[in-house]
């Protein structure tokens, strides 16, 4: 591991790799990889099973998670990327949205071991009914399969006042007719529209096929 270094914000990686400090030591919670280095325990975060990983690994830079960020992650799912989000944001709170039962109870075992994570029960499209987990957040992070996938993240920007947000827009969620990169301009066309400026956007190929992640903040 000597070639281990930080790269975007508190992620460090070596040779391609990503890697996060460990928030829970000796705790998995996809299979990923543990190693050891400068005595603390690090996870491998696979970009193949992370779109905010992908980011990364495409040479994504604004990453604006920091050490006590509070962050509302829409559309948390098992929690494989919401973790690594905790462990980066060890101070801090990661709010985590899912609605489909059957994952919110794998992502409740994964939120157990680990403080930073708060697992919420609701709707992404109905930012009112969990407005009263969160005061304010710093940044607003959406990962949801369905339309109006640029509204939804707006939403829920201004219910919480979030400076930040990022959104990994699905293509074929809006529109299996239209192109990925017809969708992905109306995607950053709206979220202009509704008042904020884009920070960056690219493509997460070829870890995510017709994905591409907006990452943007208040004028």
């Amino acid at each position: 591991m000597d070639g281990l270094a930080f790269t975007s914000g508190r992620v460090l990686s070596e040779r391609g790799r990503l890697y996060t400090v460990s928030s829970c030591p000796g705790k998995r919670v996809y299979g990923e990889r543990l190693v050891r280095w400068n005595g603390k325990e690090l996870r491998e975060w696979d970009p193949r099973r992370s779109k905010l990983g992908a980011y990364l690994a495409v040479g994504g830079q604004t990453f604006p998670f920091e050490r006590d960020s509070r962050v509302l992650y829409l559309g948390a799912s098992s929690g494989t990327t919401a973790s690594h989000v905790a462990d980066v944001c060890s101070d801090g709170k990661v709010y985590c949205v899912e609605f489909a039962q059957r994952m919110f109870r794998d992502l409740v075992k994964t939120c157990e071991d680990r403080p930073a994570m708060i697992p919420i029960l609701g709707d992404a499209t109905k930012p009112g009914e969990y407005r009263m987990f969160a005061d304010t957040v710093d940044i607003v992070y959406q990962d949801v399969a369905q339309k109006r996938q640029a509204d939804i993240i707006c939403d829920n920007m201004d219910e919480f006042s979030a400076p930040i947000g990022m959104v990994a827009v699905k293509a074929r969620s809006e529109d299996v007719t239209a192109s990925p990169e017809k969708v992905f301009e109306e995607a950053e066309a709206r979220i202009r529209e509704r008042g904020f400026r884009i920070l960056d956007a690219r493509s997460l190929e070829p870890y995510e096929k017709a994905h591409e992640m907006i990452v943007f903040g208040r004028r």
